[in-house]
């Protein structure tokens, strides 16, 4: 059989480029998502400013969260969960001299990172450079090409900074950092001995402590280890001479992590993104695999009957279905294999290059994705032939013939069992996003309900088709006559194979108006609280990595100047009493200052008073407050971003919006708690009777004499959480892109090859008395119904998603967003369905209607 199957292989080359398409694409896609995953899992980046020491130590940036509560669960092991820490953890500079006395250990270097970027005319020349201690230069290590080490009031560039700068020795440069400019003499340039992404400024020891902030802390410690030493030994002992400390040891590769603390951040987006893509792409492929191989067999009956009557066992036929949906599988796989690590590479560039990865993150691809994504998409075809081949398979041979004219049985106890477990799935994620789900998480249980009711309608898919024919066949006869008739009989009695045609278009439909709805109705509802929430006629920010802390005293002293607040933004995480709504993010907490904290947020206290935010107390929601079982004045315990343990107790109770609940702390209990160490922006609102562009003018007037302060509107603030979220939204629609490309591959693929095959039916049709344009107009019809029906059932696919987290999220049935999406989805695929109906049947009828009428199928 698998002679025969490879010489009707070659006969038969339509139907199985057909599959090959639908084989090949959805393997290579879950190939280029595999690829992203294990970039992710990796997370691999090489150390650049650390490379020359051997042994790093950095604070320990993650957070054993508890995940039950250890009263109720006292008898049981203590369930924990890995939390990463936002903002910087550093390390005691007593350390440096403990760790350099460790056998082994041949020098101890204490390094300190901090935002310091070159001025000019009071405008920055580069704002991603990073400010460091002159001993720490040795870590990369960076040498001297001019000049020499830098004194109090000087500093040594690295030489791409100093080029860029257009600077040399001798010369004096203002630096942004800590809040304040300054002016330094250039003592030297030095040359790294390999390349470092981001510009360095080094300064004396004094002037670094100084300007980091954070005298006696270190954020990194280098260790080099003496010649002859076992590197493993030696970080064995360094690892025992920091028991009971928040350090950890880390060296080769592992040290980019401490790093780039934002490379394994990105390693799990990049997880989830692939995971999720991925996961769609492999359900996608294995409906258009099945859908096409089915569909290919269903237009092979005649000759599969003919096997049947002249003596091929049931057995023998499905072998033969088998082997050949293999031998396409294999070699579409295989072709997978070679192209989707190119696939995958391109997807990651295309993410770096905006930002969603960083530059640093190398793009890893072994033989795993490939092997996977070929696993996945010969397991598709292999079910979608054993399928394909029990129906033809279980005619007897004394039917085979009349069996083979057309195929009706469609509802099989499988597809019914599926249908219903995806129907009910979908219903249970609806009723969990209307119950349970606030704000903008719901999506978490909205976006997988596309898949589901996806299943659903493609298992049902037959039906669905005839009852929509059922009810568009008046309209469509009386609005084209005798072509709508014939189009509708067609549709009718073809009713299997018009849905192998409506499922891909229905999956395309549902799956991008789904998507992207739900991503434009997340975006709205959190621009529009974000925009609510925020409370401010003009923002005061920094070039030079943050605002002093009596600026906000000063700013409230302007004429016209009803409040002014600090804004700090971080993540803390409730340590005690026990919480059992937080998820490992933690909940994001606002830093305000007292006296105009009120007029800096939309929050109203309905308890207590905001101008109590001062030393260390918090504001809570009420709901989360009602979860703690906290009350005004009583305590709760915090561990902020850093990692550090506070006690706080509650001052006021807020109407926090739902989904968007942030706790309240007092600004200056918050930004030292930050990488920054600083509130990045004010809040300032203006009195009655003074509108913002007064206000903002006369702040500039006080910005002019103050390096480095800069002063905008509300918008500025609004614009910068716009571009934050927009990279979100770029992600997810390169992503649903991706899968849309291979499903309108799928829906041409499918529709090209449906009515390739009718060229004899056309040929006959002609001869009875159509004219090649009747015929034409006939398919045409034809085409708008398979696209009708199709458009429908996506819609239905999408709503059921969609309607559940609109509810959640912003009160409303409808989603945000304009509707010219929708109508650019549905007409992009009533005009994929016209056109790759229409361009076949005019293939097909170019010429002679008897020729064509005699062509065996």
């Amino acid at each position: 059989m698998l002679r025969l199957a490879m010489r009707t292989l070659r006969l038969r080359k339509g139907g199985f480029l057909a599959t090959f398409v639908a084989v090949f694409f959805g393997a290579l896609i879950v190939a280029a998502c595999g690829g992203l995953l294990e970039t992710g899992i990796r997370a691999e980046a090489v150390p650049q400013r650390l490379a020359g020491a051997p042994i790093v130590v950095s604070g320990e940036q993650t957070y054993l969260m508890p995940r039950n509560d250890p009263e109720s669960d006292s008898k049981h092991r203590q369930k924990t969960e890995n939390a990463t820490l936002p903002e910087r953890v550093r390390l005691d500079g007593g350390l440096v001299g403990k760790l350099g006395a460790v056998p082994g250990v041949a020098g101890a270097v204490g390094e300190v990172n901090f935002a310091a970027g070159l001025m000019r005319d009071g405008r920055p020349v580069s704002g991603d450079s990073l400010g460091h201690g002159w001993d720490s230069a040795a870590l990369t290590p960076f040498a001297l090409t001019a000049g020499g080490a830098p004194s109090v009031g000087e500093v040594v560039l690295a030489d791409g900074l100093a080029r860029e700068a257009g600077v040399r020795v001798g010369d004096r440069v203002e630096v942004a950092a800590h809040g304040g400019v300054e002016g330094f003499r250039v003592a030297g340039v030095a040359s790294a001995a390999q390349p470092v992404a981001r510009g360095s400024v080094f300064f004396a020891a004094g002037d670094a402590d100084r300007l980091s902030g954070r005298p006696g802390l270190v954020d990194t410690i280098g260790l080099f280890v003496s010649p002859g030493a076992d590197l493993a030994g030696v970080e064995s002992r360094v690892s025992d001479a920091l028991r009971g400390t928040s350090a950890t040891v880390s060296s080769g590769n592992d040290r980019a992590a401490t790093e780039f603390p934002e490379a394994v951040a990105s390693g799990e987006n990049l997880i989830v993104l692939a995971a999720v893509s991925g996961g769609l792409a492999a359900m996608v492929a294995m409906f258009v695999v099945a859908s096409t191989l089915t569909l290919s067999v269903q237009q092979r009956r005649r000759e599969l009957a003919l096997l049947r009557a002249v003596g091929t066992t049931p057995r023998q036929l499905r072998r033969m279905v088998l082997g050949e949906a293999m031998v396409v599988a294999v070699l579409a796989t295989g072709l997978a294999g070679v192209l989707g690590p190119l696939l995958g590479h391109w997807l990651f560039d295309q993410l770096v290059s905006n930002r969603v990865v960083p530059s640093v993150v190398r793009f890893h691809q072994g033989w795993i994705p490939s092997v996977a994504a070929a696993g996945a998409a010969i397991l598709a075809a292999l079910v979608a032939a054993i399928t394909a081949g029990l129906r033809a398979g279980r005619v007897r041979p004394t039917e085979a013939l009349a069996d083979a004219a057309m195929s009706k049985r469609w509802l099989t106890p499988v597809r019914l069992i599926v249908a219903v477990l995806a129907f009910g799935g979908g219903t249970a994620l609806a009723i969990v996003t209307v119950a349970v789900m606030t704000g903008p998480v719901a999506a978490s249980t909205a976006g997988p309900a596309v898949i589901l009711w996806a299943v659903g309608l493609a298992m049902i898919s037959p039906g669905v088709t005839k009852v929509m024919a059922a009810i568009l066949q008046w309209p469509v006869r009386a609005l084209s006559g005798v072509n709508g008739r014939l189009a509708m009989l067609n549709t009718r009695a073809g009713v299997v194979r018009v849905a192998g045609a409506v499922t891909p278009i229905m999956l395309a439909v549902g799956i991008a108006t789904g998507n992207i709805y739900l991503q434009t109705t997340s975006q709205a509802v959190s621009d529009q609280a974000f925009s609510q929430d925020l409370r401010a006629d003009a923002v005061v920010g920094s070039v030079a990595g943050g605002l002093a802390p009596d600026l906000v005293s000063r700013v409230q002293s302007v004429p016209g100047v009803r409040s002014a607040s600090e804004y700090v933004t971080s993540t803390a995480f409730i340590q005690a009493p026990f919480d059992s709504g937080q998820n490992d993010d933690g909940w994001p907490v606002v830093g305000l200052t007292a006296s105009g904290a009120a007029q800096a947020t939309a929050d109203k206290a309905t308890q207590g008073r905001l101008d109590a935010l001062s030393g260390d107390t918090v504001a809570l929601p009420e709901t989360i407050a009602a979860d703690l079982g906290r009350r005004v004045g009583d305590t709760v315990t915090l561990r902020l971003g850093d990692g550090a343990v506070v006690d706080v107790r509650v001052v006021a109770l807020t109407t926090g919006r739902p989904g968007f609940a942030s706790l309240l702390l007092p600004a200056d209990l918050l930004a030292p708690h930050t990488t920054s160490g600083l509130a990045p922006q004010l809040l300032v609102n203006a009195a009655p009777g003074i509108d913002a562009a007064t206000l903002t003018g006369r702040l500039r007037e006080v910005a002019a004499g103050l390096p480095g302060v800069v002063v905008g509107d509300r918008s500025v603030l609004v614009a910068a959480h716009k571009k934050k979220q927009d990279v979100g939204v770029w992600v997810n629609y390169l992503m649903v892109g991706m899968i849309m490309a291979y499903t309108v591959i799928s829906v041409v693929n499918t529709l090209v090859m449906a009515t390739a095959r009718r060229r004899r039916e056309f040929g006959l049709q002609r001869l009875t008395g159509s004219t090649r344009a009747q015929v034409l107009r006939m398919a045409g019809i034809e085409g708008g119904v398979v696209a009708t029906i199709g458009i429908a059932a996506g819609t239905v696919v999408a709503a059921g998603s969609i309607v559940p987290f609109c509810l959640v999220a912003s009160d409303s049935l409808l989603p945000s967003g304009p509707i010219g999406i929708y109508l650019a989805v549905i007409g992009a695929a009533a005009a994929l369905a016209l056109v790759a109906t229409l361009v076949p049947t005019w293939a097909a009828t170019r010429g002679r209607a008897v020729d064509a009428a005699t062509i065996e199928d």
